[in-house]
């Protein structure tokens, strides 16, 4: 008589259990799904100044991916959107932003952020333009006296507003007063302080640099000094690589309650720096 050996339930539940420790030990070992990188092209302010470090770290445990910043003046971050080398940029040039949508680089564009533009010096101030709110008066007293003047030159949002200023007070900028950097905004406000020259600056960068320079706030308060963000989505029809739906996750977070809410929160020595502006105009 032939025997069989029975093996019962508590053999079958033993396989059972053992494929699904081995599944489980494979599921394991594969990493979970991260949502893909988004190409950050922005003005150095935004860097500089320490907001980026401070708000992104929220954004990308929402998104589940990395911003990746690259920071440069606003003329550079456009080229590089362009160029399709960027899927976002974060700008601070009204006049260069709208011409970039104009000619289709861009898809959306949203108003997201302001702060406003100083004019720094030495505690010397040979210039005698301390306590001014009149921009184009005290940048016409700065040329006059031949005291340095270290600008961006780089064509940056800074940069553009600073040849904006000259033009208001016919002031062509050169000579040996006129030190054109070709730097990003903390090498020029390290230069100015070394020179103990002048600087325009937006004020976040300023707040950020003020220990390390000894420079002084000495003009503010024009309304023509006023400073606003635009943050924009690179054409995917120009460039079908951009990662569009990364970008518009991150115009739509920063846009957002809670992000508006995370930029008005970043604040340097107990000031806050940047204000929402989403919006508002």
């Amino acid at each position: 008589m032939q025997s069989h050996t029975y093996h019962g339930a508590g053999g079958c539940l033993g396989r059972f259990a053992r494929m699904f420790l081995l599944a489980g030990f494979a599921f394991a070992a594969v990493p979970a799904m991260t949502a893909e990188d988004i190409r950050l092209a922005t003005t150095t302010s935004t860097e500089n100044s320490g907001l980026l470090k401070v708000i992104l770290p929220v954004f990308e445990a929402k998104y589940g991916g990395k911003v990746r910043v690259v920071s440069v003046g606003t003329g550079a971050a456009l080229k590089l959107g362009e160029n399709g080398d960027a899927d976002v940029v974060l700008v601070h040039a009204r006049g260069l932003e709208d011409k970039f949508m104009a000619a289709g680089f861009g898809s959306v564009r949203k108003d997201v952020m302001y702060n406003d533009f100083i004019i720094v010096g030495s505690k010397r101030d040979p210039a005698g333009v301390r306590g001014s709110k009149d921009v184009t008066a005290a940048m016409k007293k700065i040329s006059a006296s031949g005291a340095k003047f270290v600008s961006r030159g780089d064509e940056s949002g800074t940069h553009q507003m600073e040849k904006d200023y000259w033009k208001s007070a016919r002031v062509a900028p050169q000579g040996a007063w006129y030190v054109s950097a070709g730097q990003g905004m903390g090498q020029v406000l390290t230069m100015a302080g070394q020179l103990e020259g002048y600087a325009l600056t937006d004020r976040a960068t300023y707040a950020s640099y003020k220990d390390k320079t000894g420079l002084e706030t000495l003009v503010e308060g024009d309304p023509k000094m006023f400073n606003p963000y635009g943050i924009i989505t690179v054409n995917p029809q120009k460039h079908p690589a951009v990662n569009i739906q990364g970008a518009m996750a991150l115009v739509n977070w920063m846009t957002s309650p809670e992000g508006q809410k995370a930029i008005a929160a970043f604040k340097i020595n107990g000031v806050q720096m940047f204000f929402p502006d989403s919006g508002t105009r």
